[in-house]
């Protein structure tokens, strides 16, 4: 455009945007400062939730012994008919069906364990007991009521106990528990007719049975009984309870059973019992706890009879989750009634 309103072109001066070098190490130091503190908390709430699993964990295990140990040692010395008159026709006797040597048997940190010894090795071999703690040895009847008895024909060929449903658990070999409300008797099925008929003779040595007359007096004076149809068959629970190593470079709460042995519970380093005492004569309990060591009678004909345990464990974590990074230990204690011996 030409005359004397023609516009000239104007140059504009465009000024270059961004930060600073002091903005920037700002900006740098500000998103440092956000950085660490969400780090920081990511670590903390991160420690804070292994701490309290952790816990939580020992807290269970701590829970889950109590719960198996008590459950079972409740029942020691009792059978589902409530007699007290027991007696054992087995030719032979291990540590798991001693009766009349005692139902509740402790065993103090130095005196050996029949099926638990202490290790030989180092490393410790795996569910060898750990020196220093205490084990406890229980026997009673299995935790579930057997089936009940339908007949017993102690004079058939060979003699036969006639039950109410499925033998379920007592195959042949199988030491057994049986019992009415007069008196119980352990013996051995020797075999199974059907689906309901345990038969019992005196062929076989492991362990076998002297006799099979199931009354009071065992194999020194065996008498004849017939058990009544109010009875039970029930298998023989025979539990040993020990701190053993448990492989990992650990402890753990074991049970031994006759033919097996169970890890119950994971970062038990420690267990010691003891246990209250009532006369049988005089029905008077003791005022004091002891030790198992001063108990030299633990038969079911002693004058003094465990009626209570007390237990005194200690846990441990399995990780390092303390403040100080190392574990963490809890002391937990518990006691335990025998019912049949309170009543």
């Amino acid at each position: 455009m030409t005359g004397p309103h023609a516009h000239r072109p104007t140059a504009r001066r465009h000024r270059q945007a961004g930060f600073s070098l002091v903005e920037l190490m700002v900006a740098l130091t500000l998103g440092l400062i956000i950085v660490g503190g969400v780090i920081s908390i990511f670590v903390t709430n991160q420690q804070a939730f292994r701490t309290t699993e952790a816990l939580s964990r020992l807290q269970e295990n701590a829970r889950v012994s109590f719960e198996l140990m008590s459950r079972e040692i409740r029942q020691a010395g009792g059978n589902p008919c409530g007699t007290r008159l027991v007696s054992n026709v087995l030719k032979t006797n291990d540590w798991s069906t001693n009766w009349e040597l005692g139902t509740v048997i402790g065993y103090d940190q130095a005196r050996a364990t029949p099926m638990a010894p202490f290790p030989s090795s180092i490393p410790p071999a795996t569910g060898s007991r750990v020196v220093g703690t205490d084990a406890l040895l229980v026997l009673g009847d299995s935790l579930a009521i057997g089936p009940g008895i339908v007949s017993h024909t102690p004079a058939a060929t060979p003699p036969a106990i006639t039950l109410n449903g499925t033998n379920g658990a007592l195959a042949a070999g199988t030491i057994a528990l049986i019992c009415d409300s007069n008196s119980g008797v352990i013996a051995e099925v020797s075999g199974v007719s059907g689906t309901n008929t345990l038969t019992f003779n005196t062929t076989g040595t492991t362990p076998g049975n002297c006799s099979t007359n199931f009354g009071p007096g065992g194999c020194a004076a065996p008498s004849t009984k017939t058990f009544a149809s109010n009875g039970f068959v029930s298998p023989l629970s025979a539990g040993l309870w020990y701190i053993g190593n448990n492989g990992r470079g650990g402890n753990s709460l074991y049970r031994r059973g006759r033919l097996t042995i169970d890890e119950v519970a994971e970062g038990v380093i420690n267990m010691q019992i003891q246990y209250l005492l009532r006369n049988v004569a005089t029905g008077v309990p003791a005022t004091n706890w002891v030790d198992a060591d001063p108990l030299a009678n633990w038969s079911t004909a002693a004058p003094d009879q465990v009626v209570a345990l007390r237990f005194r464990m200690t846990l441990r974590t399995i990780n390092r989750v303390g403040t100080d990074q190392n574990q963490l230990e809890r002391e937990v204690v518990y006691i335990v009634n025998l019912r049949n011996r309170l009543q």
